[in-house]
């Protein structure tokens, strides 16, 4: 009895002759991309418009060619967004899938599209498209966390508390200054994005697979038309450089972690044992056996959920680290990171910017902190060499011994008697009471950039000018 075999899976009518036979169904499902490059549609088309324009100016294409594409590529772009487009995997890429489509609305035009363009070119521009859109939407959404941090600064520009190093109680500072400490770090992340779409603005469109084109086209053309400073100057280094989505994940993954680091003080400053704030009910949840619990699980989520674009950054890096130039398949890879990492980070500004609205600060309980601890052995030491013109070492002697005496005593420095200060160093005076008081303590450090609420308040005042 004779086995008919199996049928063969059609030749992909994209790939041309060269192949007689389809592929195995298990490489399609390695070599398809369109379940997640469906998202460079807009980009796609929008290249693909600008590239027909400028074939049709340059003689290449004529006006009624390029006219029908143009219009083709906008029912496209229409049925991608109202949701009625028929994706199909054996087209393997959203370049594909949408030239397919073209094809069946305009018939024989399609096929002119493709002139003087790779998919290696095309899918460089896509990508760099929407990265670009993706700094730009990174840009708006820190600017709304400053201001929500900006708010709050404002709010307690000279509300007194402690500041830490290692965790333990350092100095006082001001609830106004260490709001203002993440404006800062985030002002930085708004400039690495912005930084980061300065260089990425140039056009790889009409590098073609990788040595350019024979085609007189005119790339200053599409660049333009596209928001491009310039086209890129080297075919080979346009179609494999990815150096621009690396960047966006190196901004993104120091973003994440200056976000990161503030929902781990939410979390430790919510609890019963800080109290320093209170999160609103929107971003908190309770515990399905415990009534009292008010869980900041919001920030513990954005700490955990943050650690993606990390883990985005260091797996692009690792796909691109090996590639010898230009295109490789591998390449595919990179676009997954990138949206995640995207995805993640708008999601982390928004709900911090949420958090950070909604929280209400205890200013009784970060005034109690900020004077336990012995927070003011700073301005002790500082006093010793000011007015007694003590070496600072020998300053730094005589407070830590007076530490150890109030230690013992089981009291804070302001409660020693001037009577115990000068049994340590008789030239104590009672003048010393002056500057250990947390509120006297932040209003000396007055130096640039300090803590004391005037410096605080014309820091705020600086970036509310800077601000759009």
């Amino acid at each position: 009895m004779s086995h008919t075999p199996p049928k063969a899976p059609s030749a992909n009518m994209m790939w041309g002759g060269r192949f007689a036979n389809g592929p195995d169904a298990i490489m399609q499902a390695i070599n398809a991309s369109i379940g997640f490059d469906r998202r460079l549609s807009a980009q796609d088309i929008r290249g693909s418009r600008a590239h027909a324009a400028m074939l049709a100016a340059t003689g290449i294409l004529t006006n009624k060619d390029a006219e029908a594409i143009g219009e083709g590529l906008l029912t496209v772009l229409s049925e991608i967004e109202r949701g009625s487009f028929p994706f199909r995997v054996e087209f393997e890429d959203i370049h594909l899938n949408v030239e397919a489509r073209l094809k069946e609305l305009v018939g024989e035009p399609a096929g002119r599209l493709h002139t003087a363009r790779s998919r290696n070119d095309q899918v460089a521009v896509d990508f760099r498209l929407w990265v670009r859109d993706q700094c730009d939407a990174a840009v708006t959404g820190i600017e709304a966390l400053m201001r929500a941090f900006l708010a709050q600064a404002e709010a307690g520009a000279d509300w007194v508390m402690p500041g830490f190093t290692h965790l333990q109680t350092a100095q006082p500072v001001t609830w106004g200054h260490h709001m203002m400490a993440y404006v800062e770090m985030l002002s930085r992340d708004r400039s690495r994005f912005a930084d980061a779409r300065a260089r990425m603005n140039e056009c790889p469109l009409g590098a073609a697979a990788l040595a350019g084109t024979s085609f007189p086209i005119d790339r200053q053309m599409t660049a333009a038309a596209l928001g491009f400073d310039r086209p890129t100057a080297n075919s080979l280094d346009s179609v494999s450089d990815r150096d621009f989505a690396l960047e966006f994940l190196s901004a993104s993954a120091i973003c994440a972690m200056h976000l990161s680091r503030f929902a781990e003080e939410l979390v430790i400053w919510s609890s019963a044992q800080f109290r320093f704030v209170v999160l609103s009910d929107r971003w908190t949840t309770g515990s399905s056996i415990m009534p009292q619990k008010k869980n900041p699980d919001a920030a513990e989520l954005l700490r955990a959920k943050l650690g993606r674009i990390l883990g985005a950054t260091v797996a692009l890096f690792t796909v691109m680290k090996g590639l010898p130039l230009t295109y490789s398949k591998d390449m595919q890879e990179d676009k997954e990171q990138v949206f995640d990492a995207a995805d993640t980070l708008m999601l982390g500004l928004a709900a911090m910017t949420g958090m950070v609205g909604d929280m209400t600060a205890n200013r009784a309980s970060l005034a109690a902190a900020a004077a336990s601890g012995f927070s003011t052995a700073t301005d002790l030491a500082d006093w010793l060499v000011r007015t007694l013109n003590l070496p600072f070492r020998e300053a730094h002697h005589v407070t830590g011994t007076l530490v150890a005496r109030a230690e013992a005593l089981r009291c804070d420095l302001p409660d020693l008697t001037l009577a115990q200060m000068q049994a340590v160093h008789p030239g104590i005076t009672d003048a010393v009471f002056a500057v250990l008081g947390v509120e006297n303590s932040v209003r000396s450090r007055t130096s640039y950039g300090g803590t004391a609420p005037d410096q605080v308040r014309a820091q705020i005042n600086r970036w509310k000018d800077l601000l759009p």
